[in-house]
């Protein structure tokens, strides 16, 4: 379902008023159309799919940073389109990507993307990865992410295959008790 302008700005007025869950629906409704914009932007210009994440995470925290700037009496997507093509623009830049490749887009492309099949479990997953120590984060990552071998994740990590095993189990184990306690969000 593809938010609105109204129902977006209203989720927007709602969390400068201090409202923390329309704040938490905002930024998911936002994340699914950043996902599509940059994934369709560097699709284009082959690009690698990896960057728009990173580019929906940068352009999210511009948004919390500097969302005391958003006039509640303006439209919010032309806000948020703004930012995120600034995000882009800056992204190729520092990568060295040309400039020339990148279309100038209408808002009707933004508003008309949303791409959340599997994004939200991605998002989940991440925010649950957080919540390990950076042992165990890193051996699931490797073993279970990146398809890695014990003795390879081993290698890169400095730690021993046993430990591997060990901190995949435990922080497999840490991450369904959080699913199950509803602390995956």
């Amino acid at each position: 379902m593809i938010a609105s302008e109204a129902e977006l700005r209203g989720l927007m007025r709602a969390s400068l008023d201090g409202d923390a869950a329309a704040y938490r629906v905002v930024l998911d409704r936002l994340s699914r159309h950043l996902r599509a914009y940059y994934r369709s932007r560097l699709a284009r210009i082959g690009r690698s799919q990896s960057e728009a994440e990173d580019l929906v995470q940068d352009t999210l925290m511009a948004i919390h940073t500097r969302r005391h700037t958003y006039d509640v009496d303006q439209p919010f997507t032309p806000w948020v389109q703004a930012i995120a093509r600034y995000k882009l623009i800056d992204h190729l830049r520092h990568t060295r990507a040309s400039m020339a490749e990148v279309p100038i887009e209408d808002a009707s492309d933004f508003a008309a993307q949303d791409d959340h099949a599997g994004a939200e479990s991605a998002h989940d997953l991440d925010r649950l990865l957080a919540k390990l120590p950076e042992k165990m984060r890193r051996a699931i990552r490797y073993v279970k992410l990146d398809g890695l071998s014990v003795a390879e994740a081993a290698s890169r990590t400095g730690m021993s295959e046993s430990a591997i095993k060990v901190s995949v189990h435990r922080g497999l184990k840490a991450m369904a008790s959080a699913i199950s306690q509803g602390r995956a969000r």
